[in-house]
Parts: C-alpha cells; sequence; structure tokens
C-alpha cells in the first residue's frame, strides 16, 4: 500500500519491529500495519494520511466530553507541577484523591459515599472480587466466595476480570475461568430468545440467577456481578421485565449485587450511572472510562455504607495498586466530573443527543440488512441478519467484519461484535454529526449488502 505521508510506513514499521497490541492476531497486524492515529478534536480523529473520521466508539467508549478538553491538560499539568506522585499505602492521602471521592460521592446512587481506587475497571472487578469474600470472612462466613456472572458479560482482562466476564474466546486462553467464578444466561432477547415474547424471555434470564444461588446454595454465594447493559457483548439491552425481576431475586436471597459501571457509568444512559436508570441500588458499582473521559487511565469500586461498616471491623483490607488514586488522574477526573456538571453535559445528552441518536438509528431499521435497532441513551446496536422474520443470520461471512472495514474505509468509526454493529458516540456529539453518523452507517450498510449478493 503507498501512503501519501511516508512517516506512516515508519510508525508501522515501529509497530511491527517492537510493539504488541491488545486484542490482536499479531502475525496478521504485522503484515497489515495498523492505522496510525495522530489528533482528534471534538467527536473527530485523524490519521496518518489526513483522514477525518467520526469516532461512533468515544474512544473504548469512554471520551465522554469529547477529544481536545484543554481544561482536562490543564488540570494534569497544574497537578504534576504541585504533586506528580505519592502513593495511599501508610495512613497517607492527598488532596485530590479526597476531593475525588466526595465529588463521587455527590453523584452516585443514595448511600454509595466510598471509593477505592484503581488504574482500570478490569482492576476494580478484581478488587471487588478480594473485597466481597473479604467482607463475607468479617461477617463469619468465609464459604460466600462464589461469584456469579453472566455469558457474554465483560468485566476486563485481568485474570479475574477475564473469568468474571463471560467471554468464551478469552477463556480459552489461560485456563479461565478460576474457580469461584460461574455464569448464567445473558438477557439477549434478539438472538437467544427463540419464540418467547421479549417479556418472557426477560422474566426466563432472569430467573436463571435464582436457580444458580439454589443450585449452589446461598451459603455459598458471594455476590452477582451485571452490567446494566451489556457493553462488549453487543449493547445487550435487557427486556423490561429483566430488571424488575433480578432485584426481586437479589432482594431474597443474601448475596452482594455488583453493577458494573466501566460502560454505562458517567452519562452513557443519559444518566450518571446505568443504576440510576434502571433503579438498581447496588452494593458495589466498578467505575472507570467516562471517570475521566479516557484521558488518563484510572478506575474504581464504588461501596455502599453499610458494606463499608463491615469491612471498618475488619483490620487491614490486603490490598491496593501503586497507582491507586493516583493524584494527577484524580485532579484530571475532578475537573472532567466538574465539566459534565457546569456544562450539563448528561442533561443536555439527556433531553436532546440520546433521543435524536435513537430516532435517527431506528430509520436504518428499514435496511434489508437490519434485523434489529436497539439502544439506551448513547448507546446503540445494528443487528445484521439474512432474514429479518426468523432473524437468520449470514453463518460463517464475518458480516459485521465486512461492514466494521467499510466504515473505516468511510471516515466512521463502528465496531463489530459478531454480526452486530455497535456505536457509543462521545456525550457531546450534536445533532448534525449524528446526521452524519446515520448516513456513512447507511452506506456501509449497502456495501455490506452489496459484497453479500455478489
Amino acid at each position: 500500500m503507498t501512503h501519501k505521508n511516508p512517516q506512516t510506513r515508519e510508525w508501522q514499521t515501529l509497530s511491527s519491529d517492537h510493539h504488541l497490541a491488545p486484542f490482536s492476531d499479531f502475525k496478521q497486524l504485522k503484515e497489515k500495519g495498523p492505522r496510525i492515529i495522530t489528533h482528534a478534536k471534538g467527536v473527530y480523529l485523524w490519521d496518518s494520511e489526513g483522514n477525518q473520521i467520526l469516532d461512533g466508539m468515544a474512544g473504548l467508549w469512554c471520551v465522554a466530553i469529547g477529544y481536545g478538553r484543554d481544561e482536562l491538560a490543564e488540570a494534569a499539568s497544574k497537578q504534576m507541577r504541585e504533586l506528580p506522585y505519592y502513593n495511599l499505602f501508610f495512613q497517607t492521602a492527598h488532596p485530590p484523591v479526597l476531593e475525588l471521592s466526595k465529588a463521587i460521592a455527590d453523584i452516585a446512587p443514595e448511600g454509595m459515599n466510598h471509593v477505592f481506587f484503581t488504574g482500570s475497571g478490569s482492576e476494580g472487578n478484581d478488587t471487588m472480587l478480594r473485597m466481597v469474600r473479604h467482607y463475607w470472612a468479617i461477617k463469619g462466613q468465609p464459604n460466600k466466595k462464589t461469584i456469579i456472572s453472566r455469558v457474554n458479560g465483560y468485566h476486563g482482562s485481568t485474570v479475574a476480570g477475564a473469568s468474571l466476564g463471560g467471554m468464551t474466546y478469552m477463556h480459552e486462553q489461560g485456563d479461565l475461568p478460576i474457580p469461584g467464578i460461574v455464569h448464567i444466561p445473558q438477557p439477549y432477547w434478539f438472538g437467544e430468545g427463540g419464540d418467547m415474547s421479549p417479556e418472557e424471555f426477560g422474566i426466563w434470564a432472569a430467573n436463571k440467577l435464582e436457580e444458580k444461588i439454589l443450585e449452589l446454595g446461598v451459603d455459598n454465594v458471594g455476590a452477582f456481578i451485571a452490567e446494566p447493559i451489556q457493553g462488549a457483548g453487543g449493547v445487550i439491552v435487557p427486556p423490561d421485565s429483566y430488571w424488575p425481576r433480578i432485584k426481586e431475586i437479589l432482594a431474597k436471597y443474601d448475596i452482594l449485587f455488583v453493577a458494573d459501571e466501566v460502560i454505562c457509568g458517567f452519562g452513557r444512559t443519559g444518566e450518571w450511572f446505568g443504576s440510576d436508570f434502571y433503579d438498581l441500588k447496588p452494593d458495589m458499582m466498578t467505575i472507570a472510562k467516562g471517570l475521566t473521559s479516557g484521558y488518563i487511565p484510572m478506575g474504581g469500586l464504588i461501596v455502599r455504607d453499610e458494606v463499608v461498616a463491615v469491612l471498618n471491623e475488619g483490620g487491614d483490607f490486603n490490598h491496593g495498586f501503586t497507582y491507586s488514586g493516583h493524584p494527577v488522574a484524580a485532579a484530571v477526573a475532578l475537573e472532567n466530573i466538574r465539566i459534565m456538571r457546569d456544562e450539563k453535559i448528561i442533561q443536555r445528552a439527556h433531553e436532546k443527543a440520546a433521543p435524536y441518536l435513537q430516532k435517527r438509528l431506528r430509520e436504518l431499521s428499514d435496511h434489508p440488512l437490519v434485523g434489529e435497532v436497539r439502544g439506551v441513551g448513547l448507546l446503540g446496536a445494528i443487528e445484521l441478519v439474512k432474514d429479518k422474520a426468523s432473524r437468520a443470520r449470514y453463518e460463517g461471512r464475518g458480516v459485521g467484519m465486512i461492514c466494521r472495514q467499510f466504515c473505516f474505509d468511510n471516515g466512521l468509526i463502528m465496531r463489530a461484535v459478531g454480526d452486530t454493529m455497535i456505536i457509543a458516540p462521545p456525550l457531546v456529539i450534536s445533532e448534525a454529526e449524528i446526521d452524519e453518523l446515520v448516513a456513512k452507517a447507511r452506506k456501509c450498510l449497502d456495501l455490506t449488502l452489496s459484497v453479500l449478493q455478489n
């Protein structure tokens, strides 16, 4: 391939010679070479060849307030000059992390006033697993160790995070899941609902939690973890009947509920958290991504007051990271939350961008290739099918990857999960930019269909 910019080839050579990329086929990437992203502004990226690309995935679901906000760079710079680093071990703290803890408590669901900070959502879920088991040990119930999760859920790619997640292709590498983690079916009506109505299927999927609790024995179950809306699994929006039934089951048994808010948190659903959207009242919430709008790595675990009261009686919690509550990350997160609040970014997304995006996306339902369009807030999914009525797929054709490549080639980042195309643009996307996104998506669907028909 010829390049307009000779530096493109130089960077691709560096990639080939020295870089191992996440979730990549190393041999394939070495042969093809990565696309080199050089700068960004608002909802747009530019690559080293000068192509402008609408980022329909907000990076990895995280660039909530858009690219190029100088205020976040200035917050990082100021903090680096003042206190670039210090740890939170040995009965020590610093102002940014304490102020951020309060800022998060102010926006978290009522009764969730404490935060344990990590470097990522994966680390947050590792923390959750250890904290859940520590909690039950303090209460004199050390057998309550097992965590129930969901098939096709995503909770990170550390050993514990990948085990908690229900991605089979991840479990196949590294002898996962680790012991003490089990999975129940996901609430994916379009893909797995069969002849049931969405409402019937929602109840069926929720009841699998109760069945699993009883199978394992309630005295052995420590917690249930779930994303309010499954993100990396394909933007699985559960049927309306699902969460009310799950809440009934959780209320009936003495286990903790963990909402993984790494994707849904910080405005993605049009509320501060997915738990607000569904009124979930979790005991713990994993956070990351939108916490800093992706400008710097940071994650954490928000913990309900009643759980903290038990932890306070348990002596040392022997867990933590060098970069837990890093002062620069904390300063950036504080500024990010301030911008979201002062500029009413989530309110505006709730009232304008989200309804408009959902309306425009659903117009794609008339496309011959589209079996379903679904979404909440600034999350969306487009199911690609061979037959709309039966929901049958083009088996073995890799339709999603074909469509994704057309998107790449036509200035749009839209992700493929199997044959489901998903989007999660920055919360600040305008109506004109939504129009552009939908127009490009339709064009790429047309191009994909033309390949399938030949």
